[in-house]
């Protein structure tokens, strides 16, 4: 049996209705979601939090960097995190992604999302 704990959900994304819409989806799936409207808030919150292993993160960000930005950094910075883009920007050019992350445009499918989140859950159990 499968006792290893779900890895924690990074969830940015800087308008907060999606923002709260998307934890919610996450939370009702069964994993732990924290939540950041900008690249610099999840970075803290990334580095406070060794139980997150997955980045669900939206594209065009306020601050200092993007949701690319932010996902290179993750890569560097914890290299066993998955990665998940959504965006409603249009010409996404997913090549410039980091290797192994997925791309899901909105609006997404909730199903859609949470079959990635458990698939990459499984992977990451098979890690540890």
């Amino acid at each position: 049996m499968d006792t290893a704990p779900q890895p924690a959900v990074l969830v940015v994304e800087d308008e907060p209705l999606i923002r709260m819409d998307a934890v919610a989806m996450i939370e009702e799936a069964g994993f732990r979601a924290y939540e950041a409207g900008a690249a610099d808030k999840a970075i803290a919150i990334l580095e406070a939090h060794v139980d997150i292993g997955i980045l669900f993160t939206d594209i065009e960000l306020p601050g200092s960097m993007d949701g690319l930005g932010l996902a290179l950094y993750v890569r560097d910075y914890r290299p066993s995190v998955f990665i998940i883009f959504a965006s409603g920007a249009v010409g996404v050019d997913e090549t410039a992604f980091p290797v192994g992350s997925l791309f899901f445009p909105k609006p997404y499918p909730a199903q859609t999302i949470i079959d990635a989140l458990q698939k990459m859950a499984g992977n990451s159990a098979r890690q540890s």
